[in-house]
């Protein structure tokens, strides 16, 4: 029988908004998988722009291919959360974990918080 927790993501300090540093790839940590490819992560992402422009947001989901691994997004600005990855789900490959980054636009305006489903 499966087993389900809710973690935090693991760049995340104590559940808090990761702020996102990174102009270009590869980006800022959000999160990393275990290494084992039997324990899935269902990731939930939301994101929020802090500056009064709108601001283009890139997900690295598991890698850094374009179009394979990005998810581009365009946060609007002092407008509250916007799900930016809505319940995906990625594993580890067995001897190495996936990492989902991300880079905006401008440093430091649009931060990242969420939640992992992991089911083992």
């Amino acid at each position: 029988m499966a087993t389900f927790s809710k973690v935090k993501l693991s760049g995340s300090t104590n559940g808090r908004l990761i702020k996102v540093a990174a102009t270009a790839t590869t980006g800022t940590t959000i999160h990393a998988t275990g290494t084992s490819s039997s324990i899935i992560d269902e990731i939930w992402l939301y994101a929020v722009n802090s500056d009064t422009t709108a601001r283009k947001l890139t997900i690295e989901f598991g890698g850094t291919s374009s179009p394979d691994d990005l998810i581009e997004f365009t946060v609007q600005p002092e407008n509250g959360l916007y799900v930016v990855v809505p319940g995906l789900m990625l594993t580890g490959t067995g001897s190495a974990a996936n990492t989902i980054t991300a880079f905006c636009a401008t440093a430091n305006v649009v931060m990242i918080g969420g939640y992992v489903n992991r089911i083992s």
